[in-house]
């Protein structure tokens, strides 16, 4: 699932199937991604997130040099802004990185669902967006769905007792990061008032580099060759993908590609059982389905939404 991404807010161009085509391969990339981070096997979260961030850099660069935006991408006034939103998503990016290393691939992506619902909810709290009894009532159904997902993690349904072990501290941590997360999303919001894509993206990928490298005198794990690989395929798909989710954006209204986000449960499902031989409990289909639908509800509920507040612009007649 995309990590604390942003597109543009205005769509550019009509051009819906390329816009989807790009939703659809960054979706599988950032899932590839994730796939990577696990076969690397047992590492340091703060590893994972340095080797993710840094290689990410290396597209992200590359890309801003073919469109010439390579210095303009680095020139930002607010810095610090930068700072403290890569460090709170280099925060929940820490939290997720644990709960992938110690769960099955269908359920790190499933609690992810998460994050979109808290966002609403900080959106209302933090930020005054109007939210209303239809959304309310999408999110907490989504929620439930959350639960349900996570809870044979967190407590033995039928003895009712805690639940020790890997699995647990995986899932806390996903839910936690989904939190943190929320936060990033609110420092997102207010940078795009100002600040390009391009500028946010490389000054997050650089923050998270930083931050994770930070982690080294704690002790990083011992790595061989072929974790390295892993790990630094993961950082060149998390660049690759994020570029494309932007430029799904950039194609392709909100409302229709957003959707296409949930396709990466079918692919966590499939990964995890021919890769790692995971079957998906039955709380996974069931609450997983829960926040699914829960989350298209919400998509849909915006757009109608934008095309009523669109409607109304029209029939008001200019003031003055």
């Amino acid at each position: 699932m995309a990590e604390s991404g942003e597109g543009p807010t205005t769509t550019l161009g009509a051009r819906p199937l390329l816009a989807i085509g790009l939703k659809m391969i960054s979706v599988t990339i950032f899932v590839g991604m994730s796939t990577s981070i696990k076969l690397a096997g047992p590492v340091d979260a703060g590893q994972i997130v340095f080797y993710r961030s840094l290689f990410a850099v290396v597209p992200i660069l590359i890309f801003l040099a073919f469109r010439g935006e390579l210095i303009s991408g680095m020139v930002t006034h607010r810095p610090w802004s930068h700072i403290t939103r890569g460090m709170i998503g280099v925060f929940s990016m820490w939290l997720n990185f644990v709960g992938l290393t110690r769960l099955p691939l269908p359920e790190q992506i499933t609690l992810n669902y998460a994050q979109p619902l808290v966002v609403v909810v900080f959106g209302a709290l933090f930020l005054g967006e109007t939210v209303r009894v239809y959304r309310w009532s999408a999110v907490i159904v989504g929620f439930v769905g959350v639960v349900i997902v996570a809870w044979p993690k967190l407590t033995l349904l039928t003895g009712g007792q805690a639940m020790a072990g890997e699995q647990a501290i995986g899932a806390a941590s996903v839910l936690a990061g989904a939190l943190v997360s929320g936060f990033a999303m609110l420092q997102v919001r207010q940078l795009v008032v100002t600040e390009k894509s391009s500028t946010i993206v490389l000054w997050f990928s650089l923050t998270c580099a930083a931050c994770g490298l930070a982690t080294l005198p704690f002790g990083w794990t011992p790595l061989s060759a072929m974790q390295v690989t892993w790990l630094v395929l993961s950082g060149l798909a998390g660049g690759v993908a994020q570029i494309l989710m932007t430029e799904a954006y950039r194609h392709g209204d909100v409302s229709i590609i957003a959707p296409f986000e949930y396709t990466s449960m079918v692919l966590g499902i499939a990964i995890g059982y021919f890769v790692f031989n995971d079957i998906p409990t039955i709380y996974t289909l069931v609450g997983g389905s829960i926040v699914v639908a829960a989350g298209i509800f919400i998509i849909f509920r915006e757009q109608r939404l934008g095309l009523e507040r669109g409607r109304a612009r029209k029939v008001t007649p200019p003031q003055g």
